[in-house]
């Protein structure tokens, strides 16, 4: 089942209700309300089969956080974030803890902050900060176990990266991207390396059809082939046959997009 909670209704006011997907079935069924309406927060499968929803906008960058319960199809609340944020990241690591990184306090607010989940006692602690401020970033869990962070907003579009080593707490700024980025996406390949393709940035705010590649044996990127489309606030996923599917988002004029592609071709429209 696929869970999709809160966001923006049709009048644009963030909601509570949550519903689930059933991929054999194809439909979709309403489940239990969120304690809190939100918009612009993360959500985490913990081990357990919980599932986290921290931050988000309720008006203003909240702190609160709650669990989903599957079995039941309930919410309770869980311990509160330390520092209120939206537009952020949450990464589940290895040692099963959620990793909430950045995010937008404020529009004039923006956090470098990062802090861990421990769902066995439901609490949060402050871990080190990133070394740069961002938001609208991404981070990808890499299979050593540590968290890459790349590209991002804070004023002008960021080409900055910086990896997270959970052993240490502490922050590595890595290589830039060639091309600055943010709503774009990043998704773990074969042989431990990260694809980000589209977003918005360069220096100019344009959506971008570019894409590049993360080596983690130097820990710098490379250009790879160029999306059909322009397009941010999209999806990309990585399929079984180890190509990566980009779907929807907006095209450079700010419509929504109906297309997908993979592996270079254009696959519908």
């Amino acid at each position: 089942m696929i869970l999709s909670a809160g966001g923006f209704d049709s009048n644009s006011s963030a909601f509570t209700s949550t519903e689930l997907y059933d991929p054999a079935s194809g439909t979709w069924a309403s489940t239990g309300s969120m304690n809190t309406e939100r918009v612009g927060h993360t959500e985490t499968l913990l081990p357990n089969g919980m599932v986290l929803v921290a931050g988000g906008y309720n008006q203003l960058a909240t702190k609160s956080a709650a669990l989903y319960d599957p079995a039941n199809g309930t919410w309770t609340v869980t311990g509160s974030l330390n520092n209120a944020r939206a537009l952020d990241t949450a990464t589940l690591l290895q040692n099963g803890m959620a990793l909430m990184t950045g995010g937008e306090k404020s529009a004039i607010s923006i956090l470098a902050s990062a802090e861990l989940y421990d769902p066995a006692t439901g609490t949060w602690a402050a871990t080190g900060s990133l070394t740069t401020a961002r938001y609208i970033h991404t981070a990808t869990l890499l299979q050593s176990g540590m968290v890459l962070v790349a590209g991002g907003l804070a004023g002008m579009s960021l080409a900055s990266t910086e990896l997270y080593d959970p052993a240490r707490g502490t922050w590595k700024t890595m290589g830039s991207l060639n091309t600055s980025r943010y709503y774009h996406t990043a998704t773990l390949i074969q042989n431990n390396r990260v694809l980000v393709t589209g977003g918005s940035g360069g220096g100019t705010g344009n959506v971008l059809a570019s894409a590049e590649l993360y080596e983690p044996a130097s820990g710098t990127w490379t250009a790879t082939g160029d999306l059909n489309t322009a397009r941010d606030r999209h999806t990309a996923t990585l399929l079984q046959n180890r190509t990566v599917l980009a779907a929807g988002g907006l095209d450079s004029n700010g419509r929504a997009l109906a297309s997908t592609e993979k592996g270079g071709m254009l696959v519908s429209q």
